[in-house]
């Protein structure tokens, strides 16, 4: 059976501008970003080679997530038609994921990420929503996941 088409992809590439003059002066580069919506937070992330990272979306915030080391594959997912779209990211990669799209990353070496967030988490009365989005586990907050569960255990009324 053929999967139906996404409505249209929310997940973006997010290109810079740069000043060639901080090229030809030849000491390097300057690449600037420039959000449309004010940075609240950012966040510094460590993913190991052939792991996952997400299974969620956020409701209340745009995330821009720029890969400062490694390589690995940012996959959207319609989760009504199931559709999925990827983009490879690498180095200097930065990619705008709208508010309520559905992103798990998939590290192929080992990567760091540094997110930046229109709002506060901590401001947010619901900062993610999971969703198996069928690349594996790796969204630890998901309380379905053995994770979450082993270390909540002791926290139990169970316990």
């Amino acid at each position: 059976m053929e999967k139906k088409k996404a409505k249209g992809w929310r997940m973006k590439l997010f290109n810079p501008s740069c000043n060639l003059n901080t090229v030809k002066d030849g000491r390097g580069a300057i690449f600037s970003f420039v959000p449309d919506t004010p940075i609240a937070e950012w966040t510094h992330q460590f993913i190991k080679a052939g792991k996952v990272r997400g299974n969620h979306c956020h409701p209340e915030f745009d995330e821009y997530i720029m890969l400062v080391d490694g390589a690995g594959v940012e996959v959207e997912k319609d989760i009504e038609t199931g559709a999925e779209q990827f983009i490879y990211m690498n180095k200097g990669t930065c990619i705008f994921v709208p508010r309520s799209t559905y992103h798990v990353f998939m590290a192929i070496t080992d990567c760091q990420s540094v997110s930046f967030l229109t709002k506060r988490w901590d401001d947010c009365k619901q900062p993610i929503a999971h969703e198996d989005l069928g690349f594996g586990s790796g969204d630890h907050g998901d309380p379905k996941s053995q994770y979450f569960k082993e270390r909540n255990k002791k926290n139990s009324p169970s316990a």
